[in-house]
């Protein structure tokens, strides 16, 4: 079904419209046998990505939602009766600054008193391992944006996103024989749940809206599927007739890798120990988030058979 225009049907605001996450959700939505409105929010409707939204029926919105823009936020929010937020800590890589501006979407989607907020949040490492994992701030950042969103009482679905098939596409090595590695911090049966996050996203957060299971006061966990590093990569090789194979590598020798700065190599060394010890979502179980999709997500295995490794596995 298109995307409606339709002045009785719900209208859903759609924060970062033109990104991996929200792009996907505009799809999902207008893919949906209901009728929906959509806003879609981003800084440059000029952007041909945001034009190729609106030829869909989309309402295209040129706003920037800092912390100290929440004007435009309440302009942009006006009249909506589900709004779907989403933080970007890579943009930025700035834990303080995720907070502050997750906190203004949600107190400015209670202010416009929407019926369902659905926020992208994720798990706080920092409490799952009691204290143990204290860096990892793109998690803890979206929790503490969570507890605030709890405790303002607005009607709130979280949506977690799973691991980034995508984020895997630049990890192997080539070495010098003709094979690939990929050298990681932790052991290799290290589980993760994976999501084809551009696919299929939006495909649980439609699920969240539309079953009567989720809705307010629950919790879905967007992950096609729960697979260890070292299965992915038997896939990655069989797909693509490379050889490729998994190296336990030291803590220092991971963050050397990473040539980023040291507190957000920190970050992501303990990202991975956290995933190891504790799980991406903890102890949560996925497979219930799982049930009641409108159609199979993919799998780690379909993203290879899709995914252009041309220039990466060479």
């Amino acid at each position: 079904m298109t995307i409606s225009s339709n002045p009785t049907a719900p209208l859903v605001v759609v924060v970062g419209s033109t990104g991996k996450q929200g792009g996907s959700v505009i799809q999902a939505l207008a893919e949906s046998d209901k009728e929906y409105r959509i806003r879609g929010l981003t800084r440059d409707v000029s952007k041909p990505q945001a034009q190729r939204i609106a030829t869909q029926g989309v309402e295209m919105m040129n706003v920037n939602l800092t912390a100290d823009n929440a004007d435009a936020a309440r302009a942009a929010f006006k009249g909506a009766n589900i709004a779907f937020i989403v933080t970007n800590f890579w943009e930025h890589l700035d834990k303080a600054r995720e907070v502050a501006e997750g906190k203004m979407l949600v107190a400015t989607a209670k202010a416009a008193d929407v019926e369902l907020l659905v926020w992208s949040g994720l798990e706080s490492a920092a409490e799952v391992s009691q204290g143990k994992y204290g860096h990892v701030d793109h998690f803890d950042s979206k929790a503490e944006i969570t507890t605030y969103a709890r405790k303002s009482g607005v009607q709130l679905l979280i949506v977690q996103a799973g691991a980034y098939a995508s984020n895997h596409l630049h990890s192997p090595q080539k070495e010098a024989d003709g094979t690939y590695t990929l050298g990681l911090p932790v052991g290799p049966n290290t589980i993760l749940p994976i999501i084809d996050a551009v696919h299929d996203y939006g495909l649980f957060v439609r699920e969240g809206i539309e079953c009567p299971k989720f809705g307010a006061g629950t919790e879905v966990l967007a992950s096609a599927e729960d697979i260890s590093v070292a299965e992915m990569l038997v896939q990655l090789s069989m797909i693509t007739g490379k050889k490729v194979v998994y190296k336990r590598i030291s803590d220092e020798e991971f963050m050397a890798a990473t040539r980023a700065p040291h507190h957000v190599a920190l970050e992501l060394l303990e990202m991975w120990k956290y995933f190891e010890e504790f799980g991406y979502f903890g102890d949560k179980d996925t497979s219930s988030s799982r049930q009641h999709l409108n159609r199979t997500p993919h799998t780690w295995a379909d993203f290879v058979r899709e995914a252009d490794w041309s220039s990466i596995l060479v």
